[in-house]
Order: structure tokens, then sequence, then C-alpha cells
């Protein structure tokens, strides 16, 4: 079996860290955010197709140097092409029911069980279904009692909407639906495709625990710290890092750090990172080989790669873009 995984996108809401490192590689509790959605996938799939662009040779590379038990083909999108394009292009991979999934999605849902419940109904694809509280800024859909979808609605008003169940971004397809996508357009699977297979029997897999959508620092945090709880754990610390200061509650520390005498709470370092005495850093991300003189203050900011912070400096609510190009508020 295969699955197919959406990256096509240029990250721009995690900038500044996309600026040097693609969103799939980006590392969660340290490992790629995209191999925590690879590890995920039932035994039974063999074969993982990336839909990419962005920064393609990074991914090219960072899979070519994994031992894996799965093939990943890392497939160019040439030009943006929405949820259902990408999936078009790389239609000649695919011959048998095949997985969907965004690349920036983290969640509990289980993978294996949610095969097994399409596999029990006679239909042409399926669709994983996370409640909400407020749907209005998702697409909505009506599940029968039998999980059947009746209805799609996009963004609904409040007064408007007839459920608060969302699209959560895992499918699960039949190679004829390929036959709906005109090649080489921009084509959205979940406003143009699936209204059409209502009829053809299209269902709503729910599940509950976590959904977190990866697409900004704040959900970063937020899908780094529930992996925490989930774990049992408030601290993640790499090989060959050392820690002279002091640690507090959800901080993930990447390979090779030096941490001096400083005051680190609610933050994730990549790796390579040094920070001197006398720092205080919160509610932020490091990125790698960044090198943090003394008393450097640091709160509610996204700092990039390989960037020297001088001895005394602060920032707050600041987003550092890499070397030779100006910082950002």
């Amino acid at each position: 079996m295969k699955a197919v995984i959406l990256s096509g996108g240029f990250g721009t809401r995690m900038r500044p860290l996309t600026y040097t490192t693609p969103k799939p590689l980006l590392p969660l509790l340290n490992k790629p955010l995209i191999q925590h959605i690879i590890d995920a996938l039932p035994e039974e799939v063999d074969e993982v197709i990336m839909a990419a662009n962005y920064k393609i040779d990074m991914l090219r590379e960072y899979f070519e140097d994994q031992e894996m038990e799965r093939e990943v083909r890392v497939i160019n999108e040439p030009k943006p092409l929405g949820t259902g394009g990408a999936v078009k292009n790389v239609e000649e991979h695919l011959d048998e029911t095949f997985f969907v999934i965004n690349s920036d999605v983290i969640s509990s849902i289980d993978l294996e069980n949610y095969l097994e419940f399409y596999r029990s109904k006679d239909g042409i694809g399926a669709i994983s279904a996370w409640e909400v509280e407020n749907p209005e800024e998702f697409g909505i859909f009506e599940l029968d009692d039998d999980d059947k979808i009746l209805r799609f609605q996009e963004k609904p008003e409040p007064w408007e909407a007839f459920s608060n169940i969302i699209n959560a971004g895992h499918y699960i397809l039949e190679p004829e639906v390929l036959d709906l996508i005109p090649p080489g357009e921009k084509v959205s699977m979940e406003d143009e495709i699936f209204p059409q297979l209502i009829d053809d029997g299209l269902y709503g897999y729910k599940f509950e625990g976590y959904w977190i959508d990866c697409g900004r620092p704040s959900s970063f945090f937020e899908a780094a710290w529930t992996l925490m709880d989930e774990r049992g754990m408030d601290k993640v610390i790499e090989d060959r890092t050392v820690v002279d200061g002091e640690l507090g509650e959800y901080v993930s520390l990447g390979m090779d750090c030096t941490i001096g005498e400083s005051e680190i709470s609610r933050s994730i370092i990549f790796d390579g990172v040094e920070i001197d005495d006398g720092c205080v850093i919160e509610d932020s991300i490091i990125g790698y080989d960044v090198i943090i003189e003394d008393d450097v203050t640091i709160k509610n900011s996204v700092i990039s790669d390989d960037l020297y912070l001088d001895k005394g400096s602060e920032y707050v609510e600041k987003k550092l873009k890499p070397k030779d190009i100006e910082e950002e508020d």
C-alpha cells in the first residue's frame, strides 16, 4: 500500500525557520515533523510518496541518509497544484487504495484502525473527522448513523453550521477518484472533488485525543508540549548536550548543545546551540547553530539558524531572519 504526503507549501507561516529548513524537516522533539507522520503509518504501507517543491533537494538528501524499511519517493510539484492537483501529479504511482496525508498535522489518529474502518464500508473514500467547538474557520461535513458523509459546508457562519465535524487531513481513496481531477491544474480535493464523491460512498472516521496543525510557531509549541504530556515528560535532551543551567517545564534541547548557567523554559532549541551564562529564554524557538553570549534575554521569539547574539542583548516578540537578512518585528 502507498501513502501520499502533501508537502507542497513554502512554510511561510513558520518563517524565519523555513528560510533555511523546509517545514517537513523542522525538528519536533528532535525528530523531523515528517518522520512523526511516516512512523505513524500502518505496517502495510511500504511506499511513501512526498509531493513537494520547496527545498526539495534537502528533503531528498534527508531520506537518502535514512535507513528506512519503507521506500520514500520525493516527487517534484512544478507549480502549486492544490491538494487534488498534487495527488494527480503522482498518479502514475497509485494503482490501489492509498492514503493522502497533510504533512503538518500531528494527531492521535490510529491509522491502522482507520484503514480497518474504511475496509468495513462499501465506498470510494474516507476522510478523518475531528470535532471542534467553533467550526467557522473550517470546512465541515455531516455524517449519518453509518458514518457516511451526507453534505459539506465551507467556513459557515455560527448560525448556519449544521455540524462541528471538520476535515482532519487524512484521506483514504481509491484510484478512480483521480479520474475526476484534470492534469496540470490547481484543484482542491476538499472543495471540488469530495462533494462529487458523496453518492459513491464517502465516509468520515471520527477519532479522539489530539489534533494539531503545525503551521505556526504557536501550534508547533502546542504539538511539542502535547507529545511531551503523552510521554509523561516535560524535558527532552538529545545526545551530547551539556546543561549547567536551570531548565523549567517544557524544554526540548537538540544534539550537541552547550547550556551555561542560564534559565530556559517552554522553549525549543535545535542542534548545535551554545548558550552562555546569565541568559533567560522563555517561550521561544532557537534555530540550528546559534551562539548566544552572556546575559541575553529572549522571550516569545523565533531565532533563525547560524546567528550570533551579542552579550546583554534583548529580544522580546522578535523574529530574527538568517544571516545577511534584516531583522523583522
